[in-house]
């Protein structure tokens, strides 16, 4: 059974508001290809940034499964990534490489 222990929060930054419903179906179509290794647990949307949040057992796999998908299905901005332990407040910045900077 899957039991995640991580949420990672992967963020698309400068985005406007008609970039919601494509974003959205995006977020759909990256859910099915995270299944069943990891969920989609939802998004929000303001501050011209789309964040969307995936509980996973292994953020570091998922991860790479994002990447994967954003090849294939290019974003149309920057994003960024970082996981947290799902009872810790402190995140661990996967992208962009090297970043000290936070995203949640």
């Amino acid at each position: 059974m899957f039991e995640p222990q991580y949420q990672l929060v992967v963020q698309v930054k400068s985005v406007r508001s008609v970039d919601f419903d494509w974003l959205v179906q995006w977020e759909n179509d990256l859910a099915a290809q995270l299944a069943p290794s990891a969920d989609v647990d939802g998004h929000d949307f303001g501050s011209g940034e789309f964040n969307m949040f995936i509980l996973t057992s292994d953020p570091t796999a998922s991860f790479r499964k994002v990447q994967e998908f954003v090849a294939i299905h290019p974003l149309p901005n920057t994003m960024a990534a970082a996981y947290r332990q799902i009872d810790s407040d402190e995140y661990i910045v996967l992208w962009p490489p090297y970043s000290a900077g936070s995203i949640a």
